[in-house]
């Protein structure tokens, strides 16, 4: 599942790239700090384009939390729902059955930009990370849904069944984050939108090609390291890993 995530683009990037404008000015110095590793347990905000604002950029919380909620609810809704995830990831197929999920799919649908995620890798029962991003470095959109929880937004990244290529990076769990298209990232916000016209979005596939895909440091799987630095990047050679993409 995609618990991590990388923002490294200037704000004005993720502007021109979709084509919106960030809500408050005050926010860009905060916003164009870079995070090469955002760990989605601890979350933290980030930017997503979301479908009631759509020329917008606005902070968001990574954890969809219920609307009926309250924020000083949030902290301990985020404990109990551990075991699942913390609400960091939604199954798509579940979009318009789950209770949650389906108060969001017609009128909460976003866009999260990243500039690259990771995934786990298994090899001889040993997790690897592995970085994934644009061979041109553009930025990658991610289908998502968010609810609105008081005066916060609390978002997830919708995921489905592996491509070819997640099927060999993601290789136990086999699923991956949904990535829009450029082409049909205005598509996803569409506020006319019906149930079978967004389940066909969510089926269009992202074309494998474009991907790089690499494995970096184990350090990222330790949460008691501070792993938010420009070598988490980079990438790491193991000699008991079989690359097999």
């Amino acid at each position: 599942m995609c618990f991590h995530t990388s923002h490294t683009q200037k704000v004005k990037k993720v502007e021109n790239r979709f084509k919106v404008q960030l809500v408050d000015d005050a926010l860009r110095e905060t916003y164009d700090t870079p995070h090469f590793h955002n760990n989605g347990f601890e979350h933290l905000n980030s930017l997503i384009i979301p479908q009631q604002k759509a020329t917008h950029l606005i902070p968001a919380t990574w954890g969809i939390v219920p609307s009926t909620k309250k924020v000083s609810e949030v902290k301990e809704y985020y404990k109990q729902q551990l075991k699942y995830g913390s609400g960091l990831n939604a199954r798509s197929e579940k979009l318009f059955d789950y209770w949650l999920y389906e108060k969001s799919a017609f009128t909460k649908r976003c866009i999260i930009p990243v500039s690259g995620f990771f995934e786990p890798h298994e090899y001889n029962n040993k997790k690897f990370p592995i970085h994934i991003k644009h061979k041109d470095d553009d930025l990658i959109g991610l289908a998502g849904i968010y609810t609105v929880v008081e005066n916060i937004v609390t978002y997830t990244i919708l995921t489905k069944n592996a491509s070819p290529l997640f099927s060999k990076i993601h290789n136990k769990k086999l699923r991956q984050p949904i990535l829009l298209r450029n082409d049909i990232e205005k598509d996803w916000l569409n506020t006319s939108l019906t149930e079978n016209d967004v389940k066909d979005l969510l089926n269009i596939p992202f074309d494998d090609a474009k991907i790089e895909a690499y494995a970096v440091n184990k350090d990222l799987f330790n949460s008691k390291l501070n792993t938010n630095s420009v070598e988490i990047l980079n990438k790491y050679k193991y000699e008991d890993l079989k690359i097999c993409w």
